[in-house]
């Protein structure tokens, strides 16, 4: 493999899209250049002038970053935003963010996200954070700001202004409810 195709695959290089594609033979999969998937081990990369060629080894395309031009199902789609921001939910997570991870513009996913789940990514993200403040808050003795920040809202202040208007109850009140 050439360094320079290696080096695109490390870097997520989107300048390549189209030029190459590559299988990784330990999963099967195939992905372009810009796949923000984890980086393979260079042993088990075989590198394709065209998504046939790849798929013609018997090769399955990836299903993040879609080399085949193939659209998810609108459903399903969603369904990989909502598991992202359930596994990252503590991580800083913007509509860019999740617009890059998913090969999409904001407004594309903000709206196709709306239509199919009912809210909207951050709405969706903010229950997630505060879902996992309640579980935090019931299982363990942190002190709210650290279950604020835990769970990825940093600022105490708004932590206990979001948990309130999600819950009815500020984080201290839920603690003292629940151990009722």
């Amino acid at each position: 493999m050439q360094e320079r195709y290696w080096q695109a695959i490390v870097s997520n290089d989107a300048a390549y899209d189209g030029t190459f594609y590559y299988a990784v033979t330990t999963t099967g999969i195939f992905c372009r250049p810009s796949c923000k998937s984890r980086v393979p081990k260079r042993e088990h990369v075989r590198i394709f002038g065209n998504r046939q060629a790849a798929a013609a080894e018997n090769f399955r395309p990836c299903k993040r970053c879609r080399p085949d031009g193939m659209r998810l199902p609108d459903e399903e789609w969603t369904d990989l935003i909502a598991g992202y921001i359930a596994e990252f939910y503590a991580e800083p997570i913007t509509l860019a963010v999740l617009a890059d991870h998913f090969y999409a513009s904001i407004y594309h996913l903000q709206r196709t996200f709306k239509r199919v789940k009912g809210v909207t990514p951050l709405t969706y993200l903010q229950q997630t954070r505060v879902d996992a403040a309640k579980r935090l808050l019931l299982e363990t003795e942190m002190p709210v700001s650290m279950v604020g920040g835990r769970v990825g809202i940093g600022n105490a202040a708004h932590f206990a202004t979001l948990f309130q208007k999600k819950t009815g109850l500020t984080p201290t009140e839920y603690r003292q409810t629940a151990a009722i």
